[in-house]
């Protein structure tokens, strides 16, 4: 929709030209339970209501009386707007995303009376049907400029204010917000917040179950912090709902951050909502953090899981300070705030909670997020070029978040962690509750290490690409290192070298053992670096160019260390380093470097030996890409019955009821591969069939019975009898992704339509149907879909919301087709599709990447 998509420029432009003094903002949802007195009950899929009442009032001052400028508002119909007690027409002045503002005074109040739609995708004011009780849920997420779905405001993050809200919610609800509130005559009404972005705000409604405790932290001034802790998830969750543990991460991370950040906890209380349908990971809002209800564990888990929650507990913490304490102005610098907060989620990790090992889940899994991600062709430094909001929600991606994380954690060993923190405290002080630049930062972290951050930005945040990094060891007669170099290369598109702050380990074997002998800092700069420090060692077996993973690089290996890691990788005594041999031969394997079945060799041969489970469950990934996309179409099968049997073999030789099992129980099924295999599946299910130790609780159910509906061996009627198990809502997304995963075209026909032709399906619904959808095992069923997605994603972008219209791009895209008919295919329609969405055209993009890919991989 026109106007819809806000531009930097349009949004600088208001903010020379306005300052906002504070919002009240009134919400009725009492349409929410079907109140038929308030409320538009016209709703397209006929189950519930479309419309809530917003009234808001905004306060605000333009530095040039007599200007124009527009508010933002995405709304079904406005019943009135009144700008300065005058009483504006809505036909003239709303078109549907705006509300234009003429002849504006120094002073100014706005007031919109409005009828805002509740959101079945995750965006505005979600509402929440849940099946197993029939119970409405509300919640708001915004990133980055959905409250405007909800309330009418100033969308760009560096028109900050404060903001009082009041709710009025059915008499059985309690409603939480930014704010401590109270009910009062039916309505709840708010603490007015500190100047914070509108992206920021939020709303939760409904009747969650909720828990509560309390932080105290001696200031050591005379006074004592007293922060309210809350949390709570819908009451069909409550039984698996660990608050407790939620409550110590959140106090072992406030101890941390206060620790080092030196300024208290500056938003009142500290409620955490783990909410239904949820399309990001968690959402920082101050007070009330919301998070995805999926980091409630149904079922049993493994160790990464708990400590996953933790970290993104930890990560939205940080973000108290850096994101909503001082935020950036516009989304080309707000990248900083997820670098920064996913590396001191890691941080706080290891440094608060008993995850003392999360820098190797870092290193093994938010790296390889990265590492794809700067290779795509829509690859973009740290610090992006946001254009617009489009731009701003794709580039919520691995670099955003995982790379610029790693380039902090290099930042640390360039200026020193002592340095690092200080910057980090001056800059809260001196910027809170306020708007600043990417050069913010950089002067008080050149006051507080006195280094050259201008010449370390302008290689590390202002410039795209990853390099790689091969150690080249020369020995003198003696057997001894004469030389070790470390050289530096470059993709040709983005031939930037960047300086590094590396560690070089030498190993060697000793009594069976992969051991580290020798060890040496250095600073890798220009395309050769030696290393003098290890001249005269004795010659390694293995040269690891990163160890401990101080920078952000590709690791390659020299001809000896690569046969060592062949023969030996089990043998490798240290963790990380491991953890970084893995993610380096699977980055040698995207590349095209080495043979995918050489990678399943490896995996098959040292994945059993691997102790850190996170790893290991990274490697079983990283297997099944390699099958599904990067071994031959003619190997597959044999390789596949290998994966199969090698899955097997491990689960029963894994200690029972431990998390080693439980991961190789979900590994053997996604990869179960002949009548053998899925007769054992069949029989976990129905108890005829054990393997020692292994509680196959409701999830795991869920997860064997998804390959024998995509197989043929199990049917609609398996799936009802399965749902009346488990008649949740969860239970309900795994049916709906095993219904699509049926082998008929009749059902693949079906999915398609509920997915391409109607957009009844909520986001979690559309998600669970992608999931089904795209299976494997179903090449051929596919292949029709190809022509069809290229002729239906323009028309998906322009009519659905960007979230929806996201995944049904990404996740329909026919990688299953890995063929040059594809490929040509894909270019076929970017050449024809110059003019189309620039966002729309990077998805398409960076598929077409990935599938060249794996071509480049097969025919390696």
């Amino acid at each position: 929709m026109p106007g819809e998509n806000l531009s930097r420029d349009e949004a600088r432009e208001r903010a020379a030209l306005l300052s906002v003094d504070g919002y009240d903002v009134s919400l009725d949802v009492r349409s929410a339970v079907g109140d038929p007195a308030v409320g538009d009950r016209a709703d397209r899929a006929g189950d519930g209501p479309r419309t809530f009442r917003s009234v808001t009032t905004v306060r605000f001052r333009c530095n040039e009386p007599g200007a124009s400028s527009f508010a933002d508002l995405i709304a079904p119909s406005v019943t009135s707007v009144s700008l300065n007690g005058r009483d504006l027409d809505p036909g003239e002045v709303f078109d549907g995303v705006r509300i234009l503002l003429e002849d504006l005074a120094a002073e100014n109040e706005l007031v919109v009376d409005a009828q805002c739609a509740y959101s079945r995708t995750g965006e505005g004011l979600h509402r929440f049907v849940d099946p197993e009780d029939g119970e409405v849920y509300l919640y708001t997420q915004y990133e980055p400029a959905d409250a405007r779905r909800v309330f009418v405001n100033f969308e760009q993050p560096d028109l900050k204010a404060p903001f009082r809200f009041e709710v009025r919610a059915p008499e059985e609800w309690v409603v939480w917000s930014n704010g401590a509130g109270e009910p009062a005559d039916g309505v709840w009404r708010f603490t007015e917040t500190k100047p914070i972005s509108t992206y920021i705000t939020c709303v939760v409604a409904g009747p969650y179950h909720y828990v509560t405790d309390s932080y105290t932290r001696d200031l050591g001034d005379g006074t004592t912090l007293e922060i309210p802790l809350g949390a709570m998830c819908r009451k069909g969750l409550a039984p698996y709902f660990e608050a407790d543990d939620v409550f110590l991460i959140t106090k072992q991370g406030l101890d941390f951050f206060h620790d080092h950040f030196d300024y208290p906890y500056p938003f009142g209380k500290y409620d955490q909502a783990f909410v239904p349908e949820y399309n990001l990971g968690a959402m920082e809002n101050p007070g009330l953090v919301t998070f995805r209800e999926e980091l409630v564990f149904r079922g049993k888990v493994t160790r990464v899981a708990y400590e996953g929650r933790a970290n993104v507990i930890l990560h939205e913490m940080a973000h108290m300070w850096f994101g909503d304490l001082v935020t950036m102005e516009w989304w080309d610098d707000l990248w900083l705030k997820e670098s920064f907060a996913d590396f001191m989620g890691t941080f706080a990790n290891v440094g608060a909670t008993r995850f003392t090992d999360a820098w190797i889940t870092f290193a093994n899994r938010r790296k390889a997020w990265a590492y794809r991600a700067d290779q795509l062709p829509s690859t973009h430094p740290v610090t992006a070029d946001i254009r617009d909001l489009q731009d701003a929600k794709l580039n919520f991606d691995g670099i955003t978040y995982a790379k610029g994380a790693s380039v902090l954690k290099q930042l640390v060993a360039y200026v020193g962690q002592d340095a690092f923190m200080e910057g980090a405290r001056r800059y809260f002080k001196r910027h809170a509750y306020g708007n600043t630049r990417l050069g913010d930062l950089l002067s008080v972290l050149g006051e507080t290490s006195g280094r050259d951050m201008g010449a370390w930005a302008g290689s590390w945040l202002q410039t795209a690409g990853v390099n790689s990094l091969t150690p080249q060891v020369l020995l003198d007669a003696q057997g001894r290192v004469d030389e070790l170099a470390v050289l530096q290369e470059a993709a040709e598109s983005h031939p930037e070298l960047r300086p590094h702050r590396v560690a070089i380990g030498l190993y060697r074997l000793e009594e069976g053992r992969l051991v580290r002998y020798a060890r040496a800092e250095a600073d890798v700069d220009g395309p050769r670096t030696v290393v003098p420090e290890l001249v005269g060692e004795a010659a390694p077996e293995l040269v690891l160019v990163n160890d401990d993973d101080l920078t952000y690089c590709k690791i390659r290996f020299d001809e000896t260390s690569l046969d060592t890691l062949r023969e030996h990788l089990g043998a490798m005594t240290d963790p990380l380093a491991r953890a970084l041999c893995w993610s380096a031969l699977w980055n040698l394997t995207r590349d095209a470097l080495l043979p995918a079945r050489d990678f399943v060799d490896l995996v098959l041969r040292f994945a059993g030996r691997e102790s850190d489970i996170g790893v290991l469950q990274m490697l079983h990934a990283w297997a099944d890409s390699a099958l599904v996309h990067y071994v031959t179409p003619e190997a597959r099968p044999d390789v596949g019955a290998l994966l199969s049997e090698g899955a097997e073999r491990e689960l029963r030789r894994a200690e029972p009821g431990s998390e080693h099992q439980l991961a190789w129980a979900r590994f053997y099924a996604q990869k179960a591969a002949d009548p053998a295999a899925f007769e054992l599946l069949q029989g976990l299910l129905d108890g005829t069939s054990g393997v020692d130790g292994l509680d196959v609780d409701q999830e795991l159910r869920w997860v064997f019975l998804e390959p024998l509906v995509a197989h043929g061996f199990a049917d609609e009627k398996a799936l009802s009898a399965e749902l009346a198990r488990d008649d949740t809502a969860s239970g309900k997304r795994h049916q709906v992704r095993c219904l699509a995963a049926r082998p008929s075209a009749a059902v693949k026909a079906q999915a398609w339509a509920q997915l391409v032709e109607s957009d009844a399906l909520s986001n979690a619904l559309v998600e669970a149907t992608i999931a089904g959808f795209d299976q494997p095992s179903q090449r051929e069923l596919l292949a029709p879909y190809t022509e069809k997605y290229f002729a239906s994603i323009e028309r998906i972008w322009a009519e659905r919301s960007i979230q929806i219209a996201m995944n049904t791009v990404k996740g329909l895209f026919p990688s299953l087709q890995d063929s040059p008919g594809t490929l040509e295919a894909t270019d076929a329609w970017l050449a024809a599709h110059e003019s189309a969405a620039p966002a729309l055209r990077r998805l398409v993009l960076e598929a077409r990447d990935d599938l060249a890919r794996a071509l480049r991989a097969q025919h390696r």
